[in-house]
């Protein structure tokens, strides 16, 4: 098991590094790829993968402070998973503080055994010192954005724009959130049971729930006896796994039985699937993604969740929409930096830039106004993002209200978060510090004339 576990943690590392792939598109791929089945395997390989890519630049600067004149890049994708996996699992995990000899033998043995005996061979030399170096060193010749950045697990640029944006002892606190994956929540799916009905039966297969507040039909696991995904309830749509700010999204839009309602980036379906729940399989809902790999899981879901007023369209919301509709209700998640899920994926940290929110604002921007002639005069537009930054939120939504007078902002209920910035108070953020769940922005306009 454990072999099977460092070699699906380092291939997926490697399809990281190599494509730039999410922990799960990577992870999938790989599972696929070695034909691993093991359910305990892949669980620990994937937690290896998630811990040491957390901690990635911290655990690159002690290999490169180690390798000395030789860096890190200079070798092989694999050698290069290896060596993060091994610094991660014989040192942080130990707080840097002492190691187990026979702990690493072990793990180079296993690193012999998957990449080869030649392959690590050039590697071997420095696996002791590795063992041995002191970590304060590097963080004490560190200026005070870098230090901060090595001790919280995040680019420089990044802590530097928080502390722009937050203050440093609040952006403090926010990249210390990160550090913490968000508490895992469901959606409880009254289009197929009642809540109680469907409480009793998750605790009789051993799941403990406690209510998530304000929020209607979403609970924080608090413990469960098998993985969520395997269990009956699952498989037969009682529930669905989702972020509570992803829930959050669905009641502020707060669609009503017998609206039309369109569903832009409507893929994989947490947010298609709570809409038609709230409408009580009442109306239609119009679900536009340009991903037809995407889609192809929206149905599945659509499908397990039993709704039946949902309509998928394959089109991308960059461009004039080919739906004929004004809708009550038009709902917009569009693609993100995702700084607010950093605590939940955090290889997407090391692969943005300051020209990311760039790129991201200027898809936002295209899209959102494709929403203007779908709204019908007194329906809503709902705007969220999983982002942080103000380019993406705020300064769209001020863009927006300027270009489109006949939009306004109104009161998002219900009330979860805390204020928007830039005296956006009607909006809504959330952050992982504070809310224990992904970082979040949401904005409701009304089309009044």
């Amino acid at each position: 098991m454990l072999k099977d576990a460092w070699s699906l943690a380092i291939e997926t590392l490697s399809w990281i590094e190599l494509k730039k792939f999410s922990e799960h598109m990577a992870l999938a791929k790989t599972v696929k790829q070695l034909s691993i089945r093991n359910p305990d395997a892949i669980r620990l390989g994937y937690g290896l993968v998630l811990e040491t890519e957390r901690r990635r630049n911290l655990i690159d600067k002690y290999l490169n402070h180690t390798l000395g004149s030789k860096k890190l890049e200079e070798f092989t994708v694999g050698i290069q998973a290896f060596l993060r996996l091994y610094v991660y699992q014989t040192r942080v995990t130990r707080d840097w503080e002492g190691f187990d000899l026979k702990e690493a033998e072990h793990i180079a043995r296993l690193g012999r055994a998957i990449l080869g005996w030649e392959t690590l061979r050039e590697v071997e030399p420095y696996l002791g010192f590795l063992l041995t170096q002191k970590i304060e060193p590097i963080l004490e010749a560190a200026k005070d954005e870098e230090k901060v950045a090595l001790q919280t697990y995040h680019p420089a640029w990044f802590v530097k724009y928080c502390f722009d944006l937050f203050g440093k002892e609040e952006a403090v606190a926010f990249l210390e959130g990160n550090l913490t994956p968000p508490e895992t929540c469901i959606r409880l799916s009254t289009l197929r049971s009642s809540q109680e009905e469907i409480l009793q039966k998750l605790d009789a297969e051993g799941v403990t729930l406690e209510k998530v507040e304000p929020l209607k039909h979403t609970y924080r696991v608090i413990r469960s006896k098998n993985s969520l995904n395997r269990i009956d309830s699952y498989r037969l749509g009682f529930f669905y796994i989702q972020d509570k700010a992803s829930c959050f999204a669905a009641e502020a839009a707060d669609p009503k039985p017998d609206d039309t309602v369109l569903d832009l980036c409507a893929a994989p379906g947490a947010k298609t699937t709570y809409l038609a729940q709230l409408m009580q399989n009442r109306g239609v809902v119009y679900s536009v993604d340009y991903s037809k790999r995407r889609m192809k899981t929206w149905r599945q879901e659509v499908g397990r969740m039993w709704v039946n007023i949902a309509d998928p369209v394959i089109a991308d919301a960059r461009s004039p929409l080919p739906l004929q509709v004004e809708a009550d209700v038009v709902i917009l998640d569009p693609p993100c930096t995702s700084t607010g899920v950093f605590a939940k994926l955090p290889a997407a940290k090391w692969r943005l830039s300051p020209k990311s929110i760039e790129k991201m604002t200027d898809i936002q921007w295209m899209m959102i106004n494709n929403c203007v002639d779908k709204v019908k005069t007194g329906g809503f537009l709902t705007y969220s993002t999983c982002s942080v930054t103000v380019e993406e939120n705020e300064m769209i939504v001020e863009r927006f209200l300027q270009r489109h007078p006949e939009f306004q902002l109104v009161d998002v209920a219900p009330r979860m978060g805390l204020p928007g910035l830039r005296g956006l108070e009607k909006c809504q953020r959330l952050y992982p510090h504070v809310h224990r769940s992904n970082g979040f922005f949401i904005a409701k306009l009304q089309k009044i004339a």
